[in-house]
């Protein structure tokens, strides 16, 4: 496993690097940046989260564990319950293999849906369920990440 920090950011990828899909669009630095431009773009910054990039098989298991559904999904969001960690929002696994089959099949830039998954994680984080606000935050995170 691997870990980098980068402010409150930590990433974890869980897989062996040969077990994720050759085409995961963005570096770990990369994807360290991207969830900084979100945090910042979402009114977040200064929020700690953890972020794991799991293959399907891994996302599949927290899927039934956690959720009872069966298969992958592209991300899932745990949001932090401890009172005393406040500014920490949670944990997000993203599944490489989804993302990268999702943006294919969806005709999006790796980088643009990359960052869909992520906004729309975070806001599961911070207490958002889904419907049209959430919907516009998202879009609105992923515009000021996609020109930066």
């Amino acid at each position: 496993m691997t870990v980098a920090r980068v402010s409150r950011v930590a990433l974890s990828i869980e897989a062996a690097p040969s077990c994720l899909d050759p085409r995961f669009p963005l570096t770990r630095r990369e994807l360290l940046e991207l969830v900084a431009i979100l945090l910042a773009a979402l009114d977040l910054s200064g929020a700690g989260l953890s972020l794991t990039v799991v293959d399907d098989a891994a996302q599949a298991e927290l899927n039934a564990e956690f959720l009872g559904c069966l298969g992958p999904t592209n991300i899932l969001s745990f949001p932090e319950d401890d009172p005393a960690r406040p500014r920490d929002l949670g944990a997000l696994f993203l599944s490489a293999e989804t993302l990268v089959r999702e943006a294919f099949l969806y005709g999006q830039g790796p980088r643009e849906h990359t960052a869909r998954l992520l906004a729309h994680g975070i806001l599961h984080l911070a207490g958002h369920d889904h419907g049209p606000e959430m919907d516009e935050l998202t879009e609105r995170a992923v515009a000021r990440a996609c020109l930066a």
